[in-house]
């Protein structure tokens, strides 16, 4: 992975603007963005290469209707790690990272160490897929496995909240 830029770390309101509608359309005409946000192409185009650059734009993606190319089963899946001391830790999210049916893989507190969407054809693959991802790992201690019956919302739009300015100074 390239290194990035820590030059821009801070947002202002442009910057959010143009979050907001590069989230939902990442396609959109850098000059259409420019009208909507009242900036000129070129100052978009800078301030889009300026935020992939310090990393607040990760990658630009398509996002797939897993139906559509046929892959009919999405799991949400409970993984409860022997231990949670690093080198199990660190073996279980290679793995997963390199799975590619693991969608998204969440290292979390509350009981549980991860949390995973996987998303495969059918039930055999889902079932080979638990056999080499959970049963045939020394770091799993447990799974549970939560089929999806409707995806009712996907995406990573993230919500954006205005700038904060500072208590003005009495």
């Amino acid at each position: 992975m390239p290194a990035r830029s820590t030059r821009r770390s801070e947002l202002d309101d442009f910057d959010r603007a143009i979050l907001r509608i590069v989230q939902r359309d990442a396609k959109k005409p850098q000059r259409l963005i420019a009208e909507a946000v009242g900036l000129s192409t070129a100052a978009v185009q800078r301030r889009i290469a300026a935020m992939e650059d310090a990393g607040i734009i990760d990658r630009n993606v398509a996002i797939v209707d897993p139906a559509a190319v046929r892959m009919a089963i999405t799991a949400i899946v409970e993984v409860h790690l022997i231990d949670e001391k690093l080198p199990s830790v660190d073996r279980a999210k290679a793995l997963f990272r390199a799975a590619p049916e693991v969608q998204q893989c969440y290292y979390v507190t509350g009981g549980i160490s991860l949390v995973l969407v996987i998303v495969v054809p059918d039930m055999a693959a889902y079932e080979a897929s638990t056999r080499r991802l959970f049963a045939q790992n020394e770091s799993v201690k447990s799974f549970r496995s939560l089929i999806a019956l409707d995806r009712v919302k996907a995406g990573m739009e993230i919500e954006i909240p205005a700038a904060t300015s500072p208590a003005p100074r009495r």
